[in-house]
């Protein structure tokens, strides 16, 4: 993920919970520049920092880097994708 995405994702997630820059830094203990700098693409977080804004969005640094609405079954090889339905066949 690339400063743009992770821009673009910050943004996204503090508008899902209708909150402005200076609220979002206030819960994430940084300055509201900073904020401004990240949505920019301006700036690149460290994983502390990041860490802590995760938090204030309520979403773990895992959900974040996770694409948009992918599962993580589509994240499986083939393999593992025939491997799960003989196993879920062999429920039945």
């Amino acid at each position: 993920m690339d400063n743009l995405q992770v821009a673009e994702r910050i943004k996204k997630l503090r508008e899902k919970h209708r909150l402005t820059k200076n609220a979002l830094a206030n819960l994430a203990g940084v300055s509201p520049t900073y904020i401004y700098q990240l949505e920019q693409g301006l700036k690149s977080p460290t994983v502390e920092y990041l860490g802590y804004i995760c938090q204030a969005l309520d979403v773990s640094l895992s959900d974040f880097f996770r694409e948009e609405g992918s599962e993580p079954i589509l994240q499986l090889s083939e393999q593992q994708k025939e491997l799960l339905a003989e196993f879920i066949e062999s429920l039945k």
